[in-house]
Order: C-alpha cells, then structure tokens, then sequence
C-alpha cells in the first residue's frame, strides 16, 4: 500500500519548481526585505532623526552582527528543531522585529531591532537553504535550479520593497512617516510567513540523503562510528577567504547607501523606486547567468571576476549621476553579487573532499559576515567627511578590486 511519504515523495517530484518558488519567500524575508529594504528608509530616517551617516551605517553593521550569530547559532538549533519549524518561527520573529522598528525614534531600541532581525534572517536563510538543497536531492538533474530559484527570492524581496515603501512613505503623516513603511514590510512579512506554511508541510519528513551525511546540520551516518573530517585546509584557502571577505566589506556598502546616494544626486523618487525593483529583478534572472563559470572554474577565478565586475557597478553611481550609467550599475550589481556567494560554495565542492564542505561553507560563512559588519559603519564615517556618499562608494569599489586582485592568487587544491 502506498504510504503519505511515498505520496508526497512523488509529489514533490512531480512539482519541485512550484515548493521551491513558495519556500523561496523565505530568502525574500530573510535578507530582500529584513535587510535590504533599510536602504530605502535610510534617508528619510536620517533626515527625521538627525542621524550622521556613521550611524546610518551602523544599523546595519549590528544587523550583520546579528547574521553572524544566527549562522553561528543555526547548527545547533537545526540538530534539535526541524527545518522547517526553524523557518517558520525565524520568519514569524523577523515579521515581528521589522513592526517593531515602527514603535521607535531613539538609536538604542533601533539597533537592537536590527540585531535581532540580523539574528532571524541568518536562521530563515540557512533552514530555508537546507530545505531546497533536499528538495534539489530528489531531482539531481534540476538541483542547481532549484537552489538558484531559492537564493532568487532575496530579489523578489528586494523589488517588492522598492515597490511598497515609496508609496507608503508618500501617503504617510509628515511626522515620523516612515515608521509606517517599516508596518508595511512587517505586514508583507507576514504574508509570506502565511505562504511559507505550505512548502514545510510538503517538505515534512523530507531528509538529507546518507551520502550527504556531513553536509546537512543534524544528519547521522546510517552505520559505524562518526569519523570526524579532516581540518579544512585554511591556510591553502587563504586567499579566497581574503577575497570574500572583502567582497562583504565592499558590496554591503553600496547595498545600504546607493539609494541614499542617488536621492542626494536629485534623482526623482519613482526613477529610484524603479532603480531598485529593477535590480532585484537582476538579482532573479542571476540565478543562471553564472552557472557555466562556476562549474569550470576550480580556483579563484570566478570570484576574481565577479569581484571585480561589482566594483565597476559600484563605482558608477559615484561618478555620474546620468541615469543610463546609473541604471547599468543596478542591473550589473543585481546580476552578480549573489553569484558571488555560490562561487565560494563551487569552490569548496571542487576543491575539498564532501566531508569537508560543512566545515569549508562555514568558513566562508563566517568570514563573509565579518566583512559585513566593517563595511556599512566605515562607509558611513567616510561619506560623513569631504566627499560624501560618492568617496564612501569609492572605498566599497576599492574594496571589491582589491578582494579580487587576492582572490585571483587563489589555486586549485588537490583533493585528498
């Protein structure tokens, strides 16, 4: 007699494209609305409260900080909670932070608001990403996809907050009227929370395979003895870490002040509101741009190249203000800046053992956020000085060249 889990195995099979879209909302929460829509509230925020651009910035270093210890903390939550229980309760504690932002004008409650959000999206983001990458086990062939369409969410997120905030803030009263945005993407939030229930009950019971034991939190080996993986290599990957590193030190930058920066420049409010939702769409269609260079490149040449694509993309608004330029920069930096992020993942599959590939992602987790928490406060005190926001994007330019001069010094390892 065919069983509910054979059932739902042949469903999921059937129709993986459909889950993956719905749990996709999930990345959309996590990092395209928690922590990118900031960027359009920034300025209106600063104007209201009186912020300097250091403290501008540093809402979303501790939103950063707040990432990095939701990826520190997300291993041992995952080894006692379901995934997909993880998620939901991530995403009903992000839904709850972003509408509290709307209770606050002082800088303490603010911060911590997004610390805490910081801490949500890390645990949506990595359950969210475990659960497609057992989704994509079912359906090999397609599993690249479906994790592009997963990790394609953050740019759903990131244009529908540049469709939302705009006309909320123009509705809104004159005094504080930003604090209803923050209501407003709290409220799509929940709605997405609301979606998300149905790709975890479709992927309920849903486990890593046995030969991926080792790559997923909470996974046990079917028989013998756990062997623990050799150490990973640090030193071998030096300059990779290094590149990716300042690949978050220089992106973030301009993730959280290039909106603010083309408002300084003049630009209408709807040329920006269409700046930004095009580059979410950029960051949407990305998801297979890039995937025939990933799959050749075993050293440290596609992060050199991307690297150094975003600091072109970066620096252009710091330039000019004319709006082809400025629309090339969006659609080049939504084009490839998550690429990024899966280069270091290819990397660590061409060039280490399975074994090695949690403790190698961690890594490049770990140093990623690092780079993350440096880059929106030192931009911030840069932009605070002569030359403004354009020197601060200059700095996150320099930054992302120089990530990809070290990262190109990165060579193939030999698997052991």
């Amino acid at each position: 007699m065919e069983t509910n889990h054979t059932r739902r195995l042949q469903g999921l099979r059937a129709h993986p494209v459909g889950v993956v879209l719905a749990l996709s909302l999930g990345a959309a929460v996590s990092l395209g609305i928690t922590r990118f829509a900031y960027a359009l509230l920034l300025p209106v925020m600063r104007a209201d409260l009186g912020w300097s651009y250091t403290l501008a910035g540093a809402m979303n270093t501790v939103n950063a900080l707040g990432y990095l210890l939701g990826a520190l903390a997300a291993p041992a939550l995952l080894r006692r909670l379901a995934p997909g229980t993880l998620l939901l309760w991530g995403a009903v504690l992000a839904t709850l932070f972003m509408a509290l932002s709307g209770f606050f004008i002082e800088a303490v409650p603010l911060l911590l608001q997004r610390l805490l959000a910081g801490v949500a999206s890390a645990v949506i983001f990595i359950a969210g990403g475990l659960m497609a990458a057992r989704l994509g086990a079912l359906d090999v062939g397609r599993s690249g996809l479906l994790l592009g369409l997963y990790y394609g969410g953050v740019g759903w997120g990131i244009s529908a907050s540049a469709l939302l905030v705009p006309p909320v803030l123009a509705v809104a009263p004159a005094l504080h009227g930003w604090t209803w945005a923050w209501w407003a993407l709290a409220a799509v939030c929940a709605l997405a929370t609301a979606v998300l229930v149905w790709p975890v009950r479709a992927l309920r019971g849903l486990t890593a395979p046995a030969t991926a034991a080792g790559m997923g939190a909470g996974t046990k080996a079917v028989a013998g003895p756990a062997v623990p993986p050799a150490p990973v290599p640090l030193r071998a990957l030096a300059p990779a870490l290094l590149g990716y590193t300042l690949f978050g030190v220089g992106y973030i930058g301009y993730m959280t002040f290039v909106v603010a920066l083309l408002r300084e420049q003049g630009m209408a409010s709807g040329t920006v509101t269409l700046f930004y939702a095009l580059l979410g769409l950029a960051v949407v269609l990305s998801s297979r741009i890039w995937a025939g260079l990933l799959d050749r490149s075993r050293g440290g040449r596609a992060l050199a190249l991307l690297n150094g694509l975003l600091g072109v993309a970066t620096l252009l608004p710091a330039l000019t203000s004319a709006w082809p330029v400025v629309l090339a920069s969006g659609l080049l930096f939504g084009g490839v800046f998550l690429a990024v992020v899966a280069s270091t993942t290819a990397l660590v599959r061409h060039n280490l053992p399975p074994a090695q590939w949690a403790g190698g992602i961690s890594a490049f987790t770990v140093v990623f956020a690092a780079g993350q928490i440096v880059g929106p406060t030192v931009v911030g005190w840069i932009a605070d000085g002569p030359g403004g926001l354009a020197r601060g994007l200059v700095y996150s330019a320099c930054a992302l060249w120089l990530g990809a001069l070290v990262a190109a010094r990165q060579r193939p390892l030999a698997l052991t």
